[in-house]
């Protein structure tokens, strides 16, 4: 077959059982296109070439002698794939970025390694990550700097930046991140591929963790990126289910898409928010699919919003977040942060103070805010009876350069106005804090020649048909197109 650096995960896996190509013939093919051009990108920091060609030669002899047996094998027989470097694999560094932690070596396989393994995968190698995975670029003192494919000047978004640069350089079919704030989809976004942050708790995140941390993360998932929604899609049935503290009784049935045509499809279109303004490019690009879509035939509204306080809402998300973030300060810096909090103004409900102040929660506080997002969660259910998608960005902007200043003078220039960095957060903690389902899909280029990329939000648990959507989406925007040099 040919082009197999672009082909879908799925595409290569029916190449694999139907002997057009082999799984070491393609495990070489990346190997020697990352060899070749990941020197000026730095996206898999971690390879493991040896045991995946030990791999691959094992699953083309499992191919054979399922064959003869007439035996069926898994949906991804033979792929190579890369994983985001958080994730842990038996005898491979999991640092997340912390200097500390690099002589960490896992001992065991993340569930969702295992996942993939039990369905015929096996892996090339792991993908950057920024410190503690909290940014929106990928760098740190251990694996150094990833650039954006599309232009090395340019990050290719936090914290699966390597993910998603390694799947726009072809350097693999199919990987995972992980996102908490925006850190699949702003990736996705950023380098023009598609990714799946799912409902919250359906995927397990066990072995994606720092060393010692077992419990599941409040508002983070672990989920699946890939270059084209159908893979998304297989990805996704096979990594979501019962985590193994409830595999005796707990089951999953995520609902199929039940339209399957644009024209049958209700849309809200959110494009622009005055709390934080998105580049008139990418606003211009969610109203255009909005009015594609009309002219398809869906019911497209672009005023049509959930019954929501949404400045108390982003509000609830920077809490739960900031409990996740500081979960593992000391007592000394609690102490620090609860006395600052109590210096501040109520009335200072800016990001800063607001950082300082939820650092600084107790339980209590925690169990009120938990009944925020519960009520968030019922109103966006009450929104999505009404509305099949909402259709809004993931950031201000497309890629924007390199800038490891210090995070508090760090300022993004959306259209000339220097917003302040964090702003950004705004369009993925509004989805993220009420567990919602949202694929990134690419759109196609900005003026500048950088993907655009968009989100396809639902209800909970409509994670298949929020990718569905995306995939009806492609066959009028085009789906996923390999940046210049790469090809």
């Amino acid at each position: 077959m040919t082009d197999i650096a672009f082909s879908g995960a799925t595409e290569l896996a029916a190449a694999i059982g139907s002997g057009q190509v082999s799984s070491v013939e393609l495990t070489d093919h990346y190997i020697a296109r990352i060899e070749r051009y990941d020197g000026e990108l730095n996206a898999v920091v971690v390879r493991d070439f040896d045991r995946a060609r030990e791999a691959a030669a094992a699953a083309d002899a499992a191919l054979t002698k399922a064959k003869a047996e007439g035996r069926e094998l898994g949906p991804l027989h033979g792929l190579p794939m890369t994983i985001k470097e958080a994730y842990d694999i038996t005898g491979l560094p999991t640092t997340w970025g912390v200097p500390e932690l690099s002589g960490h070596l896992a001992t065991a396989d993340a569930e969702s390694v295992r996942r993939f393994t039990a369905a015929g995968a096996h892996f090339l190698g792991k993908t950057n990550v920024p410190l503690l995975l909290a940014d929106f670029q990928s760098y740190n003192n251990i694996y150094g700097t990833t650039n954006n494919p599309w232009d090395v000047s340019r990050g290719p978004g936090g914290s699966s930046g390597g993910s998603a640069a390694a799947l726009a350089a072809g350097f693999s079919a199919l990987e995972a991140g992980s996102d908490i704030g925006g850190s699949i989809r702003n990736p996705a976004h950023f380098c023009g591929v598609y990714g799946h942050k799912p409902t919250w708790g359906i995927v397990p995140p066990q072995g994606h963790a720092l060393p010692g941390d077992i419990s599941p993360p409040d508002i983070a998932v672990v989920g699946p990126m890939a270059r084209t929604p159908e893979d998304l899609a297989l990805a996704l049935d096979i990594l979501a289910g019962a985590d193994p503290l409830h595999s005796r009784g707990w089951q999953l049935q995520l609902p199929r898409p039940q339209k399957l045509r644009l024209s049958d499809l209700r849309v809200a279109v959110w494009a622009d928010d005055e709390r934080a303004p998105v580049a008139a490019e990418v606003a211009e690009r969610a109203e255009m699919v909005g009015r594609m879509l009309s002219e398809q035939g869906a019911t497209v509204s672009f005023e049509a919003r959930p019954d929501i306080d949404i400045d108390s809402s982003f509000e609830t998300y920077h809490a739960l977040l900031s409990g996740v973030m500081a979960a593992g300060a000391d007592d000394e810096a609690r102490s620090e942060a609860r006395q600052q909090a109590a210096t501040l103004s109520p009335d200072d409900r800016s990001w800063a103070a607001n950082a300082v102040r939820f650092s600084a929660l107790d339980h209590a506080q925690w169990l009120q805010m938990n009944n925020r997002r519960t009520q968030l969660r019922q109103q966006w259910n009450a929104f999505f009876d009404d509305w099949d998608v909402l259709i809004c960005p993931i950031t201000a902007t497309p890629a924007f350069p390199h800038d490891h200043t210090p995070f508090g003078q760090r300022r993004l220039d959306v259209d000339g106005d220097q917003q302040d960095y964090f702003r950004q957060i705004f369009w993925a903690g509004t989805i993220t804090v009420a567990h919602l389902p949202s694929t990134v899909f690419p759109t196609g280029p900005s003026a500048e020649g950088l993907p655009i990329g968009l989100q396809a939000v639902g209800a909970e648990f409509t994670d298949h048909t929020t990718i569905e959507v995306t995939r009806l989406l492609a066959e009028q925007l085009g789906g996923f197109v390999a940046p210049p040099g790469f090809e």
